[in-house]
């Protein structure tokens, strides 16, 4: 056993080293195509977000693009958030009431109302750059490329809760980016989120899938990968598009998040993707697993110390290079606490998507994605 997770911990190292290594954040040259310029529709499709209505507004006015459109769209509200938006609030925005209740049948709402050639959406606890409209739409120059997604990290923060969301959503940059660079796209964010409405509509937006709660986003992805092919999608990593989300306040918060998110594992008709979620699970059940080295005298708490500070090192150096390209900075200290604590909150996840509850927005989900279609 201790043979084994020496290499097992020299191997990880060598992988999120690499991965890290290869990183790479490309500084938009906004210069290069100024008259391109399309119509653009901003989709946010919102419920119970009142605490965030006024940010909303004030960012929304530093965009800066020419021919924008924003749609805010309510998914049924029980907060008063739509009163917040007023005539006054909104020129140049439309507020929208989704006819049916869910995210997804608010953003299809809201494509089918839009005038812009190019959807954006993003979420309404966001914060943006004023040139983030304009990165975002540039890639679409070339006519190939029929979607567009971009980095999003959490807020900084100084407690661990803040720090571990920080160091969780740059795993999921890095990774989402190592597979879009291998022209086989895992995921994307829907708080960073492009593509044309021609794409949209000829891959029928959300259907067969319209039924899940979540997945707007990384279903959508799968579509366009598979109708148009491996080119039609990009991944940026600019600074100029990154997209700032806040944290959750709480832990329970942010497992139910994630379990949201995991629970549509089991819909994924693709055998690799389903494969590389239980690969991925299993990395994590296996560092747990190494917690019985301590039992093993000192040379096995010798070795449990040294796989373990092999992972923060790799971590800290592949993660860190995420986030000082976004102007963040590292704690090494709290690395090497996330570190440890990282693979039994992967776990708990893992247990929630399988038992297929949670709670999100005052509403509960006890249906299991094998179901079909709400009736």
């Amino acid at each position: 056993m201790l043979s084994f997770y020496l290499i097992w911990s020299l191997s990880y190292f060598t992988l999120l080293w690499w991965m890290g290594s290869n990183w790479k954040s490309c500084k938009i040259e906004f210069s290069s195509i100024r008259s391109f310029s399309p119509q653009v529709t901003l989709i946010i499709p919102f419920r119970n977000e009142r605490e965030n209505i006024p940010d909303l507004l004030v960012n929304l006015t530093r965009l800066q693009y020419p021919n924008l459109e924003i749609l805010l769209i309510d998914d049924h509200s029980e907060d008063g958030s739509p009163g917040l938006l007023t005539a006054e609030h909104l020129p140049g925005m439309s507020l929208l009431y989704s006819p049916a209740p869910g995210k997804k049948s608010a953003i299809e709402f809201g494509v089918q109302q839009a005038r812009g050639e190019v959807i954006i959406c993003s979420d309404a606890d966001c914060v943006f750059t004023k040139h983030w409209i304009e990165g975002m739409v540039l890639p679409f120059y070339d006519p190939h490329i029929q979607l567009v997604a971009g980095p999003v990290l959490v807020k900084d923060g100084e407690g661990v809760l803040d720090k571990f969301q920080r160091l969780d959503w740059a795993s999921v940059v890095l990774m989402t980016s190592g597979s879009f660079t291998k022209k086989s796209p895992l995921m994307c964010s829907g708080a960073n989120f492009a593509y044309r409405k021609e794409a949209f509509e000829r891959v029928e937006g959300y259907e067969g899938n319209r039924h899940l709660s979540s997945g707007d986003d990384e279903f959508l992805l799968k579509k366009i990968y598979k109708t148009y092919g491996a080119d039609s999608c990009a991944y940026l990593t600019s600074p100029q598009v990154l997209v700032c989300t806040k944290p959750e306040p709480t832990w329970r918060a942010l497992i139910q998040q994630r379990v949201r998110w995991a629970s549509k594992w089991k819909a994924h008709s693709s055998f690799v993707h389903a494969s590389l979620a239980i690969a991925a699970l299993w990395v994590q059940v296996i560092w747990i697993g190494s917690f019985y080295l301590l039992t093993m005298g000192a040379r096995g708490i010798l070795v449990f110390g040294g796989i373990w500070l092999l992972k923060a090192l790799a971590e800290n150096h592949s993660l860190g290079k995420v986030l000082r390209s976004f102007g963040g900075v590292l704690d090494s200290v709290s690395v090497l606490k996330i570190s440890l604590l990282h693979p039994f909150y992967v776990l708990r996840v893992a247990l929630g998507a399988l038992r297929g509850k949670f709670t999100w927005k005052g509403r509960e989900n006890w249906r299991s994605v094998n179901l079909g279609p709400e009736i």
